[in-house]
């Protein structure tokens, strides 16, 4: 977790008054922005490892809300000069983690993923599909479009809806696959195609009205914002990895200063 915020994990700082803190917390500047519920996410837990050793960590919930610390006292002006790159590997941090996959992330990478609560990704799930069908609505902006043809140096045409069979794996990669664990197969599977082996709806349509589709138009901005950043499709890949990595597979966070999460 320090490393993951540009913190030796040795790191050593004066304590405060809760000593219960981990160093990460520790400082004058960022007190006023820790919560109640953080202090208590913040107590290590002691466990069993699949292999039969034993750790010490966190609560997997722990590293988004100390990014939240960081980034509201950054906000405020309160963060002092040599803390300020800590505030920026939390908001890198921030942009590829969602509250939504950081339990499946931490569960896949400490091999608990097998023994995970059955109904776990159930409920995941059931937060960003909806049941009934979406009213078809302009959700993908026309830049989106113009940017990928740029990216991989075609014409684009204003207006046009006619596209490469192949954007729509594009698509799937650079979005669907990144929003929360499942969810690009449980739209595959609530999306039946027709008799020339169509998609009857567009998946957007299916995404929950309070959780999935917010998230989705959210995850378009900044990726459309990626896409000006970049120079090319691999630079533009690249950048989505480090920042909007795919849910579920097992990587690691590329961070500023080559530490992975």
């Amino acid at each position: 977790m320090l490393e993951s915020l540009g913190r030796h994990r040795r790191a050593n700082v004066r304590r405060q008054r809760d000593e219960a803190l981990p160093s990460i917390l520790q400082g004058k500047s960022i007190n006023p922005f820790i919560s109640a519920d953080v202090k208590a996410k913040a107590k290590p837990i002691r466990f069993k490892l699949p292999s039969g050793g034993r750790a010490s960590g966190y609560n997997a919930e722990l590293l988004p809300e100390v990014c939240e610390v960081y980034l509201k006292a950054r906000d405020a002006e309160e963060l002092p000069s040599n803390q300020m790159h800590i505030a920026k590997q939390a908001e890198i941090l921030m942009r590829g983690l969602a509250q939504v996959g950081i339990i499946a992330l931490v569960d896949e990478a400490t091999g608990y993923e097998a023994i995970r609560e059955r109904n776990a990704l159930a409920k995941i799930l059931e937060t960003f599909i909806d049941k009934e069908l979406r009213a078809w609505v302009q959700t993908f902006p026309e830049d989106f479009y113009r940017e990928i043809f740029r990216l991989r140096d075609l014409e684009f045409t204003a207006g046009s809806v006619k596209r490469p069979q192949y954007f729509g794996i594009l698509t799937n990669d650079i979005v669907y696959k990144r929003l929360a664990p499942g969810v690009l197969d449980e739209l595959k599977r609530v999306t039946p195609k027709d008799e020339r082996g169509r998609r009857k709806h567009k998946y957007f349509q299916r995404l929950s009205d309070n959780v999935g589709y917010p998230k989705l138009r959210e995850h378009l901005g900044s990726v459309v914002t990626l896409m000006r950043l970049s120079s090319d499709w691999p630079d533009f890949m690249e950048k989505l990895n480090q920042i909007h990595p795919r849910v579920g597979e097992d990587q690691q966070l590329k961070l500023d200063d080559g530490h992975g999460l």
